[in-house]
């Protein structure tokens, strides 16, 4: 297992070449590259030749190429389809294995459950069919605002989805603060964990007595290391699911500016790998 960082954090702040440069130097192993921080239009014409050579001379590896994008927000399935055949032909001619992105939001009258179960399965059918094909794994993150909120909403999209190369991009943070077993989590779904978020959530319990779990104000995202999710224990659970993968560092943490955020939970995350 090893520390990285998804880049997103960035997007304001430095290009893709400052990024390799800065997390090769600080000690990081990996990238989760966003979308906006390299164009897979690029990457295809080049054959990767740029990244590669970046990569190479900083010591890093690319643990996924991210898009973010919902397929019925903001976007129409053909449009989305669109863009992730390209990401993930990106993504071989890199020899990255694993594409994360979203599951989809409910639609009008339909809840989650019922995207799940009629929709996603005719729109990530084919785009699973295609990054089989490249030997790309599709890792859907688990925000709760998505389609995957709680875990049966994972069982459902496992049954919707069966095939071998769809998953989780799995970030214990969006369960904690909704008071969902994470440990439990990671045991039943440890084979479709392709991915991990490592973030943070510190809970405010003195005003959820006053504001009640249905209003905000009470929990937060922070840094790894600064909020109630135990880490080792979460890193001892993803070993015995069978996870070696990337621990990939989502900063959203309004406490720390975007270097120092990363830094710090390097620092911690760097006792369990």
């Amino acid at each position: 297992m090893h520390v990285g960082l998804l880049t997103a954090r960035f997007r304001k702040d430095l290009n893709f070449e400052q990024i390799v440069q800065w997390a090769g130097e600080a000690g990081f192993k990996a990238l989760e590259v966003a979308t906006s921080h390299l164009s897979p239009g690029e990457v295809i014409a080049d054959g990767g030749a740029k990244v590669k050579k970046l990569l190479e001379a900083a010591g890093l590896r690319i643990s996924s190429l991210a898009h973010y994008a919902g397929f019925n927000k903001g976007n129409t399935p053909e449009k989305y389809t669109a863009a992730m055949k390209e990401v993930i032909t990106a993504a071989e001619v890199l020899g990255v294995d694993t594409v994360c992105t979203l599951a989809g939001f409910p639609e009008g009258e339909k809840k989650k459950m019922d995207v799940i179960r009629e929709v996603v399965p005719g729109v990530f059918g084919p785009i699973a069919e295609e990054a089989a094909k490249r030997n790309v794994r599709i890792a859907f993150e688990n925000w709760f605002a998505t389609n995957l909120q709680h875990l049966d909403h994972f069982k459902a999209l496992t049954e919707a989805l069966p095939q071998e190369n769809v998953g989780f991009n799995f970030d214990p943070s969006h369960l904690y603060w909704q008071q969902i077993d994470y440990l439990a989590a990671v045991a039943e779904f440890g084979p479709r964990i392709f991915h991990v978020h490592a973030k943070d959530v510190a809970l405010r319990t003195d005003k959820r007595a006053r504001l009640g779990v249905l209003e905000g104000g009470w929990w937060r995202y922070v840094i790894p290391g600064f909020g109630d999710i135990a880490w080792g224990r979460f890193v001892l659970a993803l070993r015995e699911a069978g996870y070696d993968g990337v621990l990939s560092i989502e900063h959203e943490d309004r406490a720390f500016e975007a270097k120092d955020g990363f830094l710090a939970g390097l620092r911690h995350l760097s006792q369990f790998v």
